[in-house]
Formats: structure tokens, C-alpha cells, sequence
């Protein structure tokens, strides 16, 4: 490898590991952008030729609202109860729970990190469950 100088005064030794390294930089992001590229042209292509090979022919029952087999009689407004939303918010609460819990989990077993993250845990579920006993307090969790 012959040592020289460039018109920028670095050495040419000096940029070739640095232009190694862009390339292999640049080579990762060009495999993703590539995937993505296929993808979407994939399912372009799905939707487009479900769109061409599918029969059109609207009828007055097909443009009918559908709701599981039974036909729409009255208004379209119905009251849903606000409980089935708690509910949802609560197993959301804990499905989050349970997606910090399995990382802090294989965190904890490194050497040098147990105290802190057991710390930090209890905090989380700390939190957790004050939430929780607000929400038992003020009657949410009661199916009536």
C-alpha cells in the first residue's frame, strides 16, 4: 500500500477504512430499503390483480350494512357500556406489564446490573398497582 498524501493533507492509508466502513454502512441499509421495495410491490400486486380477477355485480343486498348475519333494523346509533372499555384498558395495562417484565427479566441475570433493575421493577409494579387499587376503589372492577 503506497503512503501519500492527499489534496485534503490526510493520509491515504487513513480514509480507506473509513470509506470500508460507509459502504458497509450504506450496503445494510440499501438490503432493508430493498425488502421494503419488494413488499410493497408484493401486496401492489396482490391487491391489483384481486381488483382485476374478482366479478363486479352490485346488487341493492350487497351494498346493504352487514353486521355478523343479522339485517340492520332501526337506527344505525347504538349505546355501548363503558365498562367493556375499562376492561380493555386494564388488559392493556397488563399486557405492557408483561412486555417490560420478560426483558428485565434476562437484564437481571447480568452481572452487575441485579440491584438496579430489581429496584426499578418494584417501582414499575409499584405504579401498577396503585393503579389497580384505584381502580378496585373506585368500583370499576365490580361485573354488575
Amino acid at each position: 500500500m503506497v503512503q501519500g498524501t492527499l489534496p485534503d493533507g490526510l493520509p491515504q492509508t487513513s480514509r480507506e477504512p473509513a470509506v470500508a466502513v460507509a459502504a458497509d454502512y450504506f450496503h445494510s441499509y440499501s438490503v432493508v430499503g430493498l425488502l421494503t421495495v419488494a413488499g410493497v410491490l408484493f401486496v401492489a400486486v396482490a391487491f391489483g390483480a384481486g381488483r382485476l380477477l374478482r366479478p363486479v355485480v352490485p346488487t341493492p343486498e350487497k351494498l346493504l350494512t352487514y353486521e355478523c348475519g343479522v339485517d340492520p333494523v332501526g337506527e344505525g346509533w347504538a349505546h355501548t357500556q363503558v365498562r367493556y372499555y375499562v376492561y380493555a384498558f386494564l388488559y392493556v395495562i397488563f399486557a405492557v406489564d408483561s412486555i417490560f417484565l420478560f426483558p428485565w427479566a434476562t437484564v437481571f441475570a447480568a452481572p452487575g446490573y441485579g440491584a438496579t433493575t430489581l429496584v426499578e421493577m418494584f417501582v414499575f409494579l409499584g405504579f401498577l398497582t396503585v393503579g389497580l387499587l384505584y381502580a378496585y376503589k373506585k368500583g370499576v372492577l365490580a361485573w354488575t
